[in-house]
């Protein structure tokens, strides 16, 4: 027995530094951990059991059967985050580069079936050079295997991306699947093709970061949910979020004890107003204003600003927060701002966290561009996500609420359960310059002093139907609030929302304008 474990544990040692030294060394010089190090960094420490430790590749040929490290090149196990589980792998660039072989993609496999089948969040640590060339095409077929699964899994657990070093070719297409996609500044670096076959292909010359680096993605694909300056940031970022979700579709997200009073006045919004409603001003103040200490996570805050997306908790119970954000473009909807609110709005469906929607929008972005790049197909997708959701839904008028965009904001015509307006607020078919345009064009026409004669209109326009009380006599907003009052009218509304329960008819699933 004795020495059967000296021999165990030589296995195990070996296993533990299967990349060679010159390999780690060359990693800590680029500022990259190593995947083990990213494991013991992003769990509680101690918590990590590792699977498959003592797996190596079966393949043969060029070169494969004298050079079989234990672990293949990834490190697969679960663990905790602030004591609640979690399923991880960790792909290893000191190790065939991180490419994936048949061997490789079974350990994923299989801690990818663990956690669906527990219910536990997944959460990937992509470090790798795509697929395994000596293998071919069982490299191929194996990353199938984990689109599959990632698909079976969506929207039943978590599932959480980490780019910490090259992701290309058809090793993309997972992370794009799953939930949010995390990216570091400088070394993290997503394409189909990378630079060199783009200049092949269109003679376009581009830089590595410039085609696929983190603020690429984060500002112009939407790739990136987040970007973080370095490693440990990163994973730190990463045991936030962790922190909102629930661990399945099954549960409700944690619940944290509330230090802030649930009463609290938010006194700082009755003076946030402009008093011009063209003049912009910052949403995330209101927002800040309102939720527990002022604690707001955002998501995809360098991509399609004019609305803004985030996480926060207001009772000590987890929401998902949408606003427009009249300080970018006018907080108008572009196709990038719908895709980017219907992503999310799905998402906390998906995990049963409630919306709290902030309204302060202009209208639809008009342009070519936007028309030939499909704002209906696209604006359609938000309005889709509201309708479809059927979590406790609340929105929070603030200022605008012009034209089919007011609806598309989770307004009460598509199910919102409950729908406040600040006095600031105005509900019409479109701002007041534009209606008095085209209502009274021939009588502007024929005026002796047109410009007087349209100021008076527009006065006469805004004093009507420029203000919420027309909505609150028709019941479209449930009440005209002081924006004092706002926090603790969003506290009652949602214990009381708490126990909505709401069933979808029997359909396989629904034909989303993608």
């Amino acid at each position: 027995m004795s020495q059967r474990l000296v021999e165990l544990r030589a296995r195990r040692e070996e296993a533990l530094h299967a990349g060679s030294p010159r390999a780690v060394e060359r990693q800590h010089g680029q500022g990259k951990m190593t995947a083990r190090e990213r494991v013991e960094h992003l769990l509680d420490e101690g918590s990590f059991q590792e699977l498959d430790m003592l797996a190596r590749h079966r393949a043969h040929g060029m070169g494969l059967e004298e050079n079989r490290p234990y672990t293949d090149g990834v490190i697969t196990g679960f663990g905790t985050v602030d004591g609640r589980r979690v399923c991880v792998f960790s792909q290893d660039f000191t190790v065939f580069g991180g490419a994936l072989g048949e061997v490789f993609a079974e350990k994923i496999h299989k801690v990818m079936d663990l956690s669906a089948s527990l219910g536990v969040p997944m959460v990937g640590l992509n470090d790798g050079a795509g697929a395994r060339i000596q293998e071919g095409v069982v490299s191929l077929h194996s990353y199938g295997g984990i689109f599959h699964r990632n698909v079976q899994a969506s929207g039943v657990v978590p599932q959480i991306s980490v780019i910490m070093g090259p992701c290309a070719g058809g090793a993309v297409y997972s992370p794009a699947i799953t939930d949010f996609v995390f990216m570091v500044n400088g070394t993290s670096h997503m394409f189909i093709t990378g630079p060199d076959v783009v200049k092949t292909v269109t003679g376009e010359e581009v830089s590595l970061e410039e085609l696929g680096g983190a603020m690429s993605h984060a500002t112009k694909s939407g790739v990136a949910t987040f970007v973080a300056p370095d490693e440990k940031a990163c994973l730190d970022d990463v045991r936030t979020l962790l922190s909102f979700l629930p661990s399945n579709n099954l549960e409700e997200p944690p619940v944290m004890v509330c230090s802030d009073d649930p009463d609290r006045a938010t006194s700082e919004l009755v003076e946030l107003m402009p008093a011009s409603p063209n003049q912009p001003y910052d949403m995330k103040k209101v927002i800040a204003a309102v939720v527990d200490d002022g604690d707001y996570f955002e998501v995809h805050p360098h991509w399609a600003m004019s609305i803004t997306c985030g996480f926060a908790r207001i009772d000590g119970r987890v929401v998902g927060v949408v606003g427009n954000q009249p300080a970018v473009l006018a907080g108008v909807l572009d196709i990038d701002s719908s895709e980017k609110a219907s992503r999310f709005v799905r998402t906390c469906d998906a995990f049963n966290i409630p919306l709290v929607t902030f309204v302060d929008v202009p209208g639809f972005m008009p342009g070519t561009d936007q028309e030939y790049g499909g704002i209906i197909r696209h604006g359609a997708k938000l309005l889709y996500a509201f309708c479809e959701a059927t979590v406790p839904r609340v929105q929070v008028i603030t200022r605008k609420a012009y034209g089919g965009a007011y609806v598309v904001m989770n307004s009460k015509s598509i199910g919102a359960d409950l729908a406040y307006a600040w006095p600031s607020a105005e509900l019409a078919v479109m701002g007041p310059q534009g209606a008095v345009e085209i209502v009274y064009r021939r009588e502007l026409a024929e005026a002796t002093d047109p410009v007087a004669r349209r100021a008076e209109l527009v006065d006469e326009y805004t004093e009507r139907y420029a203000n919420p009380y027309v909505a609150a006599e028709r019941g479209y907003v449930d009440d005209v609030i002081d924006p004092a009052d706002t926090r603790r009218i969003l506290v009652r509304s949602l214990r009381m929302l708490a126990s909505k329960r709401e069933e979808l008819p029997r359909r396989k699933h629904g034909n989303v304008p993608l």
